[in-house]
């Protein structure tokens, strides 16, 4: 009988692509054209709507009832016109992925049947909000939750084969008023830090009334055959290999990297962009990855709602695609022990309405000024809470990526280059002369900024928070990671900060100080203040661990005391000031976070010893018979075979270490699972449930090593990476 393992490697080596058309042979005859955009909303509204719904998007402006309901009709056209027939509220609740509720625009009537769509349906609905996540807000009896359109984000047909949605992007709350999702807290923190940007934009430039933070997201991701997948236990149940030897041939001779994308990859790549370009993403790159069989896209720089909305929808749209293509995406953060894991890294900064970047240096020393006090207030935000950007990015999945030899450490610092470095370190030990006058040269002894500063700093794959030319790249974000959640943070530690920079600029300017005078003496206070997050050298090394420690940096490796950041009182009193987040929600939070980690570990250990039980022992003890069965037949000839004892030998050791490690993890599982306390439980299950991982697996895989390969029953790494 052939195992699933044999049957699985068959089917992946007989794969044929299937064939993939683009619409057009030009991506902007096509591009957006699943969007409910401008173009398309007037021609379905009239102008004075039209207007009315631009300045709602713009400025957030209310919708009233009647033009709400004049909106609804015309997104009803316009999607029936595509072929839609249903509708739902599109929203991200706190499980990590993206839920939806659908409802047809058929509807009953006197005379037969009519396809209706009010406003009210548009601007509101009500989900089962028990059901969800919700950290002790909402009891199951308690069911009532509400999704609310944002008329920020656009409207979208989603397609399938059987047929057409139209997608409205809302935020969820509970019956009480709580935030539900990610949307809702993170429109929060962008609407703080366009008020405090554009207050600080105000002594550079009176033309400045609105700041847009904008998001660039490249997406790391693995694909592995669909038949390997479904052979695999632990990739179908975990979205990561728990068992697995590495293969002899990794990522070491670096040759994926970059390289000549396979036929069967690009041909998923063609198919899943041309959906996403549909769908208004405008995805730009595509690259081979680091490790064997991982990839990447990225998409043009958008405003940061928008930017995260399109990667939630990416990230679905790329598993849809995959299955088309008998591909499963693998997002998990480390799919595969020994081999590059994944990320997801967020390019931040900042736009005014004038279309100035607010982290690019200019021409005149004014606009260096400007940029320097966003820079710098950039660098003293991230130092103040650098714990709570750690906890934004805390997931069990990310746990395996943090620190390892493609990531940064869990050690929050920022890298500026030598250039900005030195120029930080200039200005801090230069004297500010009070005898400049106003828009005259900055002060004396200081250098001009650059104006392009894009290749004026090297990238370093080792900081989690680095300046490459004008914005800021968050790489430590995980690949399945919502970015909402790190994103929020840093917009509301920005919007915090520069409320005081402010603050502190407005009573030097009441004391007598010049208003560029006021601005350098400030900026050259928070430049000595946040020093220590600065670090330019190897975030791997052992040398910046002990250095980190004497600076006062943390390095917190494991979520569930990673996310101790958020209920500290500095975190209270950010979220309090900005309004991102009540009290009673930051608790439900930390709980969800909590409930979340230790849950994917239960199901992980589950799994291990499923797999261990049913699978791997079994294999082993088979092929151990078989070798009994020969060195008995071999000592009735008269042969002692002693390579055959000592292999015997060696499958009884790791046989008894693999077994002895899973019952006893499997009995710490349920002394775990009675502890009540929610953080209590999920630090158990990092200390002392996991704690037996990585010995189960050493051993398994040695079993690996020896087993015949005909009787291995999982797909091995050389099969899950380099079948094309």
């Amino acid at each position: 009988m052939k195992s699933l393992r044999t049957i699985a490697l068959k089917e992946a080596q007989n794969r044929i692509s299937p064939e993939v058309k683009s619409p057009s042979s030009k991506i902007s005859d096509f591009f957006g054209a699943n969007v409910f955009d401008k173009k398309k909303m007037r021609d379905f509204l009239s102008k004075d709507v039209y207007e009315k719904l631009i300045s709602s998007i713009n400025q957030g402006e209310l919708i009233n009832s009647d033009d709400a309901n004049q909106i609804a009709t015309a997104m009803k056209a316009w999607a029936m016109s595509a072929g839609a027939t249903h509708y739902t509220h599109w929203f991200q609740p706190l499980t990590g992925t993206t839920a939806e509720k659908h409802d047809s625009f058929f509807e009953p009537s006197g005379d037969g049947a009519i396809e209706k769509f009010a406003g009210s349906a548009l601007v509101q609905q009500e989900p089962d909000a028990s059901s969800f996540p919700n950290g002790g807000i909402r009891n199951t009896f308690e069911a009532r939750g509400y999704t609310a359109w944002d008329p920020s984000s656009p409207a979208f047909i989603m397609e399938s084969k059987a047929g057409k949605t139209l997608c409205i992007p809302t935020v969820f709350v509970s019956y009480t008023g709580e935030a539900l999702d990610y949307k809702a807290p993170l429109l929060k923190a962008l609407a703080a830090l366009d008020k405090a940007a554009v207050d600080v934009c105000q002594y550079f430039d009176k033309s400045i009334t609105k700041v847009n933070a904008s998001l660039g997201i490249e997406q790391e991701y693995f694909l592995v055959d669909e038949s390997l997948f479904n052979a695999r236990p632990d990739l179908l149940l975990t979205g990561r290999a728990l068992f697995g030897h590495m293969s002899a041939k990794g990522q070491q001779l670096e040759d994926h990297y970059f390289g000549s994308i396979p036929e069967r990859v690009f041909t998923y790549m063609v198919d899943f962009e041309n959906e996403a370009l549909k769908l208004g993403i405008p995805l730009k790159t595509r690259h081979n990855e680091v490790a064997p069989s991982q990839f990447e896209c990225a998409p043009i720089y958008e405003e940061i709602n928008l930017a995260i909305d399109h990667n939630q929808l990416l990230m679905d749209l790329m598993e849809k695609v995959a299955r088309r293509h008998h591909f499963r995406v693998l997002l998990h953060e480390k799919p595969y022990a020994g081999i590059n894991g994944s990320g997801k890294h967020n390019n931040w900064s900042l736009i005014t309405d004038t279309g100035k970047n607010l982290l690019a240096p200019g021409k005149t020393p004014k606009n260096n000024l400007m940029f320097l006090a966003f820079f710098v207030n950039t660098i003293k935000a991230v130092s103040e809470h650098a714990d709570l950007l750690r906890a934004s990015i805390a997931s069990v999945s990310n746990d395996h990526r943090l620190g390892a030899n493609e990531a940064p450490p869990a050690i929050i610092s920022i890298f500026l280059g030598s250039q900005l470095n030195d120029v930080l370190d200039e200005i801090e030990h230069s004297r500010i002369s009070k005898k400049i006058k106003e828009d005259n040269a900055l002060w004396l002894g200081i250098p001009k900024i650059p104006q392009i500063l894009l290749d004026n700093t090297d990238r370093n794959r080792t900081s989690p928070f680095a300046f490459t030319g004008n914005k800021f790249e968050l790489r430590a974000v995980g690949s399945s990671a919502n970015s909402s959640a790190p994103m929020t943070i840093l917009n509301a530690i920005m919007a915090e900060q520069l409320t005081k920079f402010k603050v502190e600029v407005d009573k030097l300017i009441k004391k007598g100080d010049k208003k560029d005078i006021a601005l350098l003496t400030v900026i050259k206070k928070y430049i000595k203040e946040s020093k220590s997050i600065r670090f330019e050298g190897n975030g791997y090394s052992q040398e910046w661990e002990d250095e980190a420690a004497t600076r006062g940096l943390s390095n917190i490796k494991t979520t569930p005391k990673a996310l101790d950041a958020y209920l500290t009182e500095k975190s209270a009193e950010l979220f309090a000031t900005t309004g991102i987040y009540s009290v009673r929600e930051i608790h439900a939070r930390h709980e969800i976070m909590l409930e979340n980690f230790y849950k994917k570990l239960q199901i992980e250990a589950r799994v291990m010893g499923e797999v261990a039980n049913t699978a791997i022992i079994p294999a082993a003890i088979a092929y151990q018979n078989s070798l009994i069965e020969n060195v008995k037949g071999l000592k009735d000839l008269g042969i002692e075979s002693k390579s055959s004892l000592e292999i015997v030998k060696k499958l009884s050791e790791h046989l008894d270490i693999v077994k002895t490690n899973i019952d006893a993890m499997l009995e710490e599982r349920k002394v775990t699972n009675k502890i009540e306390d929610t953080r209590e439980k999920a630090i158990a299950y990092d200390e002392k449930v996991k704690s037996y991982f990585d010995l189960i697996r050493y051993h398994a895989d040695k079993l690996e090593q020896i087993v015949d390969d005909s009787v291995w029953p999982l797909p091995k790494f050389r099969e899950l990476l380099f079948m094309k």
